[in-house]
């Protein structure tokens, strides 16, 4: 598959299998995490953070960062043994935005959000990318934040961040999230409609959301990303108890997780190979 920002990625199994997975490489071809390899900031200077695409807008599958899995690959979420798909919640066709995460940002379950009031969901922050362009499953972008909404989800807090892929040819009308509501109306009820009623397909609950619903801005939105990368800090460094999160990395300095590309190419190699994709449940 092509390369992106200098990652490529390289499928294993076939997709919408219990058993896909999408394994990450950096510009040199050696087997990366994206979790814990690929650097939070693609600009500190500019606030401008890196995103690991796992959903491309309009698509069902419910892809995602495996954290507990060596190397982090995307796969497939499962539930009682079922692969996940999203449900088309009327008006809406899968994921509205492209969906993904910021690597090196971890949301702590044994942190109380001073802001929620709940612990984090033990993932890395999720994105919302707003762009024209359908990303492709595995393309790391370079994302200039807009602002944030807390979801409530099963009593846990889950911040999804608003933002924009700096390569759009009208990033630079976005500098703040009142910008998505003058230029994309509806674009935020519609997120929030999203949110709360996509698990109710599945027999569950609306979600809730901190702050009624409300957005947050850019301020507010960058200085919960850079909490959650000093969460993340201290999971890498076993400075914190991550519990089943796999931390095996390949470029993180300080951290007693670090791995030879050699083990990183035996977790890959252990997987099984290539094959055409299995179809997509009718239903």
């Amino acid at each position: 598959r092509g390369r992106m920002a200098g990652y490529s990625v390289e499928e294993r199994a076939a997709p919408h299998s219990l058993e896909y997975r999408l394994f990450f490489k950096d510009a040199a071809g050696r087997y990366i995490s994206p979790f814990h390899d690929i650097p939070i900031y693609a600009d500190a200077s500019k606030n401008v953070f890196n995103m690991v695409v796992e959903v491309p807008r309009w698509t069902n599958a419910k892809m995602e960062i495996a954290t507990k899995d060596p190397l982090n690959p995307i796969k497939q979420d499962v539930k009682k043994g079922k692969l996940r798909y999203v449900a088309n919640v009327f008006p809406h066709k899968g994921y509205i935005w492209n969906y993904g995460a910021i690597p090196q940002t971890w949301e702590d379950p044994g942190h109380k959000d001073e802001n929620t009031g709940c612990c984090g969901d033990n993932d890395p922050i999720d994105v919302c990318e707003i762009g024209s362009k359908v990303c492709s499953r595995g393309e790391v972008i370079k994302v200039k934040v807009l602002g944030t909404l807390a979801l409530i989800d099963e009593g846990e807090t889950d911040w999804k961040i608003i933002a924009i892929n700096v390569e759009d040819p009208e990033a630079d009308n976005y500098n703040d999230i009142n910008d998505v509501r003058r230029m994309k109306p509806g674009y935020l009820e519609a997120t929030v409609d999203w949110f709360r009623r996509y698990k109710v397909p599945d027999g569950k609950p609306e979600n809730q959301f901190a702050f009624n619903g409300e957005f947050k801005d850019k301020d507010f939105a960058v200085n919960v990303i850079r909490c959650t990368h000093e969460h993340w800090k201290a999971l890498i460094a076993k400075k914190t108890d991550g519990g089943e999160i796999n931390c095996i990395n390949l470029t993180v300095s300080n951290s007693p997780f670090c791995c030879s590309q050699e083990c990183a190419k035996a977790t890959v190699d252990a997987a099984p190979p290539c094959k055409a994709a299995n179809p997509i449940p009718p239903e």
